[in-house]
């Protein structure tokens, strides 16, 4: 008979393989998440956005997860670039936007956002991370227009 914890840890493997292939930067954003977690469960829902961007700046330094934190965004129209700027939270691993949120819930406000962040930048990847939900941490991985147009 098979060991459970053997048989989990190979299940647990197999399943990190096949997000690896099937979505870019998975590790990448598993790490931005595992981070997010950290800050939720030590802090809490009930804090001001400030307060969950500074802490998480905190985490991402302990677990060596590289990133700028406030970073404008150009808006390109006919090659040039609009006056007009976004400001991301966060941009990590030079690839994934962040943006984080103190809600009660994400909608589509916050998808809009981040969708047009990634129309802007053209970046692969954008996640949300709302700290404001009660129980576990709320978060949402988007794909970029380069993922989907390939």
């Amino acid at each position: 008979m098979r060991d459970p914890k053997s048989a989990t840890k190979e299940h647990e493997a197999a399943r990190k393989v096949l997000l690896r292939e099937d979505l870019p930067f998975a590790d990448e954003v598993y790490r931005i998440v595992g981070a997010g977690i950290q800050v939720h469960e030590r802090l809490g829902p009930g804090f001001l956005e400030a307060v969950y961007q500074e802490a998480l700046s905190i985490e991402f330094g302990l677990a060596n997860i590289p990133f700028q934190e406030q970073v404008r965004l150009g808006i390109r129209y006919r090659d040039r670039f609009l006056r007009q700027e976004y400001r991301c939270d966060f941009l990590a691993f030079d690839q994934i936007l962040l943006e984080i949120k103190a809600i009660p819930a994400l909608g589509n406000l916050e998808f809009a956002q981040i969708l047009n962040y990634l129309a802007a930048t053209r970046k692969p990847v954008g996640l949300i991370l709302n700290f404001g939900r009660t129980g576990k941490l709320e978060w949402k991985r988007l794909a970029g227009p380069s993922l989907l147009t390939g």
